[in-house]
């Protein structure tokens, strides 16, 4: 699968701010993805090894509707970036490109376990991602990173605004199941706010998180106990 390595990654932290504010004005999330159109879709997450200061990613990509897995690769890769709020990106970005490259599948849409464009400088790490792999992506992150929002109500479905400290709308804070905490959803790059909204609740099933993230969590945890790249068999990843 082709990436684009848009800068180094061996920067100061001053020096990421920097990427990011040039990066910001080249996403667009005008697009709306009509979710008939997909066949393929991918969730990314990251485990770390603290101990060998390695991070481990994990990408599982699958078919849509079914979410039947078609393929799923992991990576080690040394952690080079300290952990900085707000420059999640410069620290996994490396990691997530050595598993993207093992892909023989291109995804159709990707969801990220990160923030979008609800970020300080409107950038995080779904929107970064997507500039680099020219993929419509999601940020679907399970905690609050930047805005005011007011929590939606209980029902699966419901959700309200994240907006920025000029009230410019971000993001949606979804309820995915009745009764259950809500996801912080925000676009990527190359989609807009209804679509990213349709997907997530299209890809949760049983489940809070979409299914595509939560078997790469899943296979991200497996594999950073088993100390190897090669991904478990299907069962392994407890779903």
């Amino acid at each position: 699968m082709y990436i684009d390595i848009l800068h180094r990654f061996d920067l100061s932290p001053a020096e990421a701010i920097k990427v990011q504010k040039k990066l910001q004005k080249r996403i667009d999330t005008s697009y709306h993805i009509d979710t008939n159109s997909i066949k393929l879709i991918a969730g990314s997450d990251l485990a770390y090894n603290r101990e060998k200061n390695t991070a481990i990613a994990s990408i599982v990509v699958m078919a849509f509707p079914s979410l039947s897995i078609v393929e799923k690769t992991c990576s080690y890769t040394p952690i080079a970036f300290p952990y900085i709020p707000g420059l999640l990106s410069f620290r996994e970005i490396p990691a997530m490109v050595e598993a993207a490259k093992k892909l023989t599948h291109r995804p159709d849409v990707w969801l990220i376990d990160g923030a979008g464009i609800a970020h300080p400088r409107g950038i995080g790490l779904a929107s970064h991602w997507g500039l680099m792999i020219g993929i419509p992506t999601v940020g679907c992150a399970k905690s609050h990173l930047y805005g005011d929002y007011v929590e939606p109500p209980l029902q699966r479905g419901s959700f309200s605004l994240i907006r920025s400290k000029g009230g410019k709308i971000i993001g949606l804070v979804l309820r995915t199941r009745t009764d259950v905490r809500p996801l912080f959803i925000s676009p990527g790059h190359l989609i807009d706010m209804e679509s990213s909204k349709e997907i997530v609740l299209a890809t949760c099933r049983k489940y809070r998180n979409p299914e595509p993230l939560r078997y790469a969590h899943n296979l991200a945890d497996v594999c950073k106990r088993r100390g190897q790249e090669t991904p478990p068999p299907e069962r392994s990843l407890f779903l």
